[in-house]
């Protein structure tokens, strides 16, 4: 059975896994929207096979992009996925539960989105996840602008309800693919965090990769994944210190110049 209820995905590249993503959201919806900012490996035919509206728009950063595919939406409830994230079909049943009176009792819904290391099917017991709103009434939400975050921002007084169900969030690719990501992601994070006027303390240049690994490998339970998980620890820290380091070098690069924009 399929709800009145949009499911909007942002893609850039993503043939290797926007499938399953729209199989899943097809389960749901009957208006799957995908929003290509150019992909070249043909991620638009493959969505569009499988019964996603595909438009094209150009890269205007995270959340931009995303305020933009939620208003390509036909309906007065939205769902967000990222295009390497996979609703489970315990959470499609339960968002049919919910919506069995056509009435749901809260405004918006969190979901956990769980990782899964490159090469499984699902998560490890005790996989890292990470709570967020994607279900809402789009009257009474929308995604930031920021052109690196992507949160979803609900007026005030709106009601919140969580799902028990996950979404399976394959993110890695490897861990190459991994770093490259990071590096072009930190290289927006920086500008983002200097055009915010955001001081950096010199001292996290020091302590940020030993304190991010032990975050990832002992909180987020890394540990778990043996020494696959290890090295996943070892790139989050190499993300975290990238992030500081670039800030450093800009700030660097500015006070010699006389550039404080920079």
């Amino acid at each position: 059975m399929r709800l009145a209820i949009s499911v909007f995905v942002i893609a850039l590249n993503e043939a290797d896994r926007i499938g399953q993503t729209v199989t899943a959201a097809r389960m749901l919806s009957d208006d799957v929207v995908v929003v290509d900012s150019g992909s070249t490996d043909g991620t638009q035919a493959i969505a569009k096979s499988l019964g996603a509206r595909v438009i094209h728009h150009d890269w205007p950063g995270y959340g931009a992009q995303k305020r933009f595919a939620q208003q390509q939406c036909r309906h007065a409830w939205v769902l967000n996925l990222d295009a390497d994230e996979v609703m489970t079909a315990a959470l499609v049943d339960e968002i049919r539960a919910t919506f069995a009176n056509q009435d749901p009792p809260a405004d918006a819904y969190r979901m956990r989105i769980v990782d899964v290391i490159p090469g499984e099917a699902k998560p490890r017991p005790f996989a890292y996840a990470y709570n967020r709103i994607r279900l809402y009434r789009k009257d009474k939400g929308e995604f930031s602008v920021s052109p690196v975050h992507d949160v979803v921002q609900m007026a005030a007084g709106a009601s919140t309800r969580q799902l028990n169900g996950v979404v399976f969030h394959f993110s890695m690719r490897g861990l190459g693919a991994e770093i490259t990501k990071f590096n072009a992601y930190t290289d927006a994070l920086v500008a983002d965090l200097r055009a915010r006027g955001v001081a950096m303390p010199v001292w996290r240049v020091f302590v940020e990769f030993p304190v991010a690994f032990l975050k990832a490998y002992v909180l987020r339970r890394h540990f778990m994944g043996g020494v696959y998980g290890f090295l996943v620890a070892m790139n989050y820290a190499m993300f975290r210190h990238l992030r500081v380091a670039k800030f450093y070098e800009a700030a660097r690069r500015a006070r010699q110049t006389g550039d404080a924009s920079r």
